[in-house]
C-alpha cells in the first residue's frame, strides 16, 4: 500500500510538472509571439527558461534538503535524455540543414558547461568556484540571446499584425495560464523530490538512480512536449534552440544555484562522476560536433543518440 500511495504521489508530480510546464510554455510563447521574437530565439531563451523550471525546482528543493545525488542526478540526467532522448526523437523524424552561425555559440557554451561539469566530477564536488564560471556562462547565453533578438526583431509590440493577441481577454487568459503554471511546476516539483526519495528508500535503490531517470525524464516531460509540437508543425528552430537553451540552464544555472542557495559544495559521487557526467557529454559530443562541422542535423545521429541513451539506462538501472 505504501508502495502504491508513493508511486500515485510520484504520478501526481509528473502531472502537475507537465501540465504547468505545458500552461507556462503557451502563456511564455504568447509574450514572445507578442514581441515579435524570432523563433530560434524563442525556443532558446523563454521556452528553455519556461520548460527548464521543473528541472531546476527539483534541483535546488532537493539540494536545500540534503538530498545531494538526486538534486545533481536531475540536473544532469535531464541533459542526457533531452539530448539522448528527445533531441534523438527530433533528429530521427526531422533532421536537416542548418545555419551554422545560429547554432555554434550555444553549441559551444554548452559544450564547454559539459567539460566543466565532467571536471566537477573529477574533483568531486561543485564548489563556488566552479559555480561562478557556469554562471559566467550562463550570462554569455543569455546577453548572446538578448543581442541577437535585438538584431533580429521582426516587429515592434505596437505594430502587431494580429491585434487579436493583445485584447483584454486574451492578456488576461494568458497571464492566468502563467501563473496557474508556474504553481504546477512547483506544487508537481515538490511533490516529485519528497515521493521520489521515498520510492528509492522503499525499493532500496539509491536517489541518483530515481534522479537520473524517473524524475530526469519525468522533469524533461515539457521539453518532449515541445519537441512532439515542434515535429508536428514542423518547426526544427523552435524544437533545437528550445533543448539547446534547456541544456545550457541546466548545466549552468540549476547546480550552481542548487550549491549557492544549499550553502556549500554540492559533493559529486564517485558512480556520477564516472558515469552520469561522461555520458550527459557524450552524447552532447555526438549532437553538436557533426552538425557544427556538417551544417546539417543528420537522421544517423538520432540513431546513434537513442542507442546511447539506452545503454546508458540499462548500465544506470541494472549493471551498478
Amino acid at each position: 500500500m505504501e508502495l502504491f500511495l508513493t508511486i500515485l504521489l510520484f504520478a501526481v508530480g509528473v502531472l502537475f510538472v507537465v501540465k504547468g510546464g505545458d500552461s507556462f510554455v503557451d502563456a511564455a510563447s504568447w509574450i514572445a509571439e507578442v514581441s515579435g521574437i524570432p523563433k530560434l530565439i524563442i525556443g532558446a531563451t523563454i521556452v528553455s527558461v519556461a520548460t527548464t523550471l521543473p528541472e531546476m525546482l527539483v534541483s535546488v528543493l532537493a539540494a536545500t534538503q540534503g538530498k545531494v545525488d538526486m538534486s545533481i542526478g536531475n540536473a544532469v540526467g535531464s541533459v542526457t535524455a533531452n539530448i539522448g532522448l528527445i533531441l534523438a526523437i527530433a533528429l530521427i523524424f526531422m533532421p536537416g540543414i542548418i545555419k551554422r552561425s545560429d547554432y555554434l555559440f550555444k553549441s559551444i557554451l554548452m559544450l564547454s558547461a559539459a567539460f566543466i561539469i565532467v571536471i566537477c566530477g573529477f574533483s568531486g564536488k561543485i564548489n563556488l568556484a566552479f559555480s561562478l564560471v557556469l554562471l559566467v556562462i550562463f550570462l554569455c547565453f543569455l546577453l548572446e540571446n538578448v543581442t541577437a533578438a535585438k538584431k533580429t526583431m521582426t516587429s515592434k509590440p505596437d505594430e502587431l499584425k494580429d491585434a487579436s493577441l493583445t485584447e483584454k481577454r486574451t492578456v488576461i487568459i494568458n497571464l492566468i495560464k502563467f501563473f496557474l503554471g508556474a504553481v504546477g511546476i512547483v506544487w508537481g516539483a515538490d511533490l516529485l523530490v519528497d515521493s521520489g526519495s521515498e520510492l528509492a528508500r522503499i525499493v532500496g535503490i539509491s536517489e541518483r538512480i530515481i534522479g537520473v531517470t524517473l524524475v530526469a525524464v519525468g522533469t524533461s516531460l515539457p521539453e518532449l512536449i515541445t519537441t512532439i509540437t515542434a515535429i508536428a508543425k514542423k518547426q526544427s528552430a523552435l524544437s533545437v534552440g528550445n533543448i539547446l537553451g534547456a541544456n545550457i540552464m541546466d548545466l549552468t544555472l540549476i547546480m550552481p544555484l542548487s550549491a549557492l542557495i544549499s550553502g556549500q559544495s554540492l559533493p559529486v559521487s564517485a558512480t556520477s562522476a564516472l558515469i552520469d557526467l561522461p555520458a550527459c557529454l557524450l552524447v552532447a559530443l555526438i549532437a553538436i560536433i557533426p552538425a557544427m562541422i556538417r551544417s546539417k542535423f543528420s537522421r544517423w545521429q538520432g540513431f546513434v543518440l537513442l542507442a546511447i541513451y539506452a545503454v546508458y539506462i540499462i548500465i544506470t538501472c541494472f549493471l551498478i
